[in-house]
């Protein structure tokens, strides 16, 4: 096992609470399904959000869905002209077995299109 860093993204349509618990769901247990991860192997996790989501802190989420002794940061994220909105991502460091597979979701998958493995990442 060896350390490693999960990137994740997705985008929400709107700045509500629901959504993002929604949101910051699908993509922690994505990043977990997908790598095969129990939480027991998080070391930690940063959100960043895009500054037009200020509803709610996503690792409030995350430890609703499970990663409640898991240590977490939220902060938001730069926001250069043209840059993607309503955009929330994740940097999870984990322990695994082997490389990781990062998980880009909905509008998110514009940001690393290299990075997302094709029909495996579909918003479902």
């Amino acid at each position: 096992m060896r350390l490693w860093g999960i990137r994740g993204a997705t985008t929400l349509d709107s700045d509500t609470r629901e959504e993002l618990k929604a949101r910051v769901a699908e993509l922690a247990g994505q990043i977990q399904r997908r790598n095969q991860l129990e939480v027991e192997d998080i070391v930690s996790a940063i959100f960043t959000t895009t500054p037009d989501l200020v509803s709610s802190f996503p690792a409030a989420w995350a430890r609703s869905v499970g990663w409640s002794k898991v240590p977490m940061l939220c902060t938001h994220e730069l926001a250069p002209h043209g840059s993607l909105p309503r955009c929330l991502r994740v940097l999870v460091h984990a322990y695994l077995p082997g490389p990781p597979r990062h998980v880009y979701l909905r509008g998110a998958k514009v940001l690393r299109p290299d990075l997302v493995e094709g029909e495996d990442n579909d918003e479902s």
